[in-house]
């Protein structure tokens, strides 16, 4: 998977996820630890710095499941809800779509401010 993102994108965003905060979770814990995100990472800048491409590594607080990709409005998101149903304007997704969408839209930020990032905001 690190070879193909690092060879067909010109940019890849991830978010720096709290694992061990996830890990504290009895229910998510041997799932989290299975997934082996630090390997991910290391091969993906690895991969990455290889074949040119640019990563962009989100802060971990940056709001991307929580904040609508239609109008900006941010709102709590409990872990179990899986479709984000915005309470502004009524826009209903996918969460991870909407926070792909949002990741997106942070990458396109970051690259105009010459990495200097600037907070979310809604693109129309």
């Amino acid at each position: 998977m690190t070879t193909y993102l690092g060879k067909n994108h010109a940019t890849i965003v991830v978010e720096n996820l709290n694992v061990s905060g996830m890990l504290a979770n009895h229910k998510l814990a041997q799932v989290i630890a299975d997934c082996g995100f630090y390997e991910f990472k290391r091969q993906l800048e690895y991969k990455a710095k290889k074949f040119g491409c640019e990563i962009i590594i989100a802060d971990r607080w940056f709001p991307s499941s929580k904040t609508c990709s239609n109008c900006g409005h941010i709102q709590d998101m409990p872990l179990k809800e899986r479709t984000y149903d915005c309470e502004s304007c009524g826009h209903s997704m996918d969460r991870d779509l909407n926070a792909a969408i949002n990741l997106s839209r942070l990458a396109f930020i970051v690259k105009a401010y010459g990495g200097i990032t600037a907070p979310m905001l809604p693109m129309k």
